[in-house]
């Protein structure tokens, strides 16, 4: 399939599971039940997961996947942002949106929908990333919440989430030129003014990925060459290999995968003051003069 095909066909799937899920979401639901919910519309709808559905609560920004069996429910008066991957072919679409069951906390919510827009509406063949990250702050500020500075949008690249270059949320020193053709993920976060603006890592994600091959045995070496097979370079979540190797044998065979370093776990991303975090996110291919938006 041809790239351009591929990666607005993923776009128009991402899409189509971000609005459908995000409406779903509630208070008292299971987060497992989102998790799932968006990974199965996906592959209904003929798309490939490119990362676990994260379903990030409140102060945490990034990389909350549910584990095998998680009771984890959606907190009354909470900020839920669905963070949803796709691939077509390998090619990518990156999108999330954020759902605000707090009224006080809808201006975060609206801050971090100005910034992503002001992105869309600066970015262009031969601008400056520093210039985009300049453009999300401003408007991030307009509405009396302020970017997470150490928290960026991504290079897309085929069976790669995230591929070098960066898009940041803030003015900033990286002055990399964006070129047309280019494929990225813009994600700005916004936070309450008085907030560090700052995510550290917090407890482990239940997202991994391979990163390299060693000798192994039984189990270990089969459920590796499962996830080699079935994930190639992108990241996969603890229960989709659980699930297919279940029980006491699996669990061992995938500590033995940690133990032997053959694949790692991402941490969380947690807002280091504690603050309330709100996400919004499309992926873009830089066209001549702007941008065309896949994941509208």
């Amino acid at each position: 399939m041809k790239p351009l095909i591929a990666l607005r066909e993923a776009g128009e799937i991402a899409s189509k599971v971000r609005e459908t899920v995000l409406q779903e979401i509630e208070p008292g639901v299971k987060v497992l039940e989102i998790c799932d919910r968006a990974e199965e519309m996906i592959r209904d709808l003929g798309g490939g997961i490119a990362f676990p559905t994260n379903v990030d609560i409140d102060s945490v920004a990034a990389h909350y996947v549910s584990p095998l069996d998680d009771d984890t429910l959606v907190p009354e008066r909470s900020l839920v942002k669905l963070d949803v991957g796709v691939h077509v072919d390998g090619y990518i679409a990156d999108t999330a949106a954020t759902t605000c069951f707090d009224p006080v906390l809808g201006y975060l919510v609206e801050a971090a929908e100005a910034g992503l827009d002001a992105a869309i509406k600066t970015i262009r063949p031969g601008i400056r990333a520093s210039d985009v990250g300049a453009a999300i702050e401003q408007a991030i500020k307009a509405r009396g919440a302020k970017p997470i500075s150490n928290l960026t949008g991504h290079k897309l690249a085929r069976y790669v989430v995230h591929a070098g270059a960066s898009i940041p949320n803030v003015a900033s020193r990286d002055h990399h030129l964006l070129q047309e053709g280019d494929v990225y993920a813009i994600e700005p976060f916004a936070v309450p003014s008085n907030a560090d603006g700052l995510v550290t890592d917090g407890a482990p994600s239940n997202i991994y990925r391979v990163l390299k091959k060693h000798s192994l045995k039984g189990t270990a070496k089969r459920m590796l060459k499962h996830i080699q097979a079935e994930h190639r370079t992108l990241p996969f979540a603890s229960r989709w290999v659980l699930r297919r190797y279940p029980g006491r044998e699996g669990v061992s065979a995938f500590n033995e995968l940690l133990d032997s370093k053959c694949i790692m776990s991402y941490p969380q991303l947690v807002e280091r003051s504690g603050a309330m975090v709100a996400q919004a996110e499309h992926s873009v291919i830089l066209t001549d003069g702007g941008c065309e938006v896949t994941t509208a």
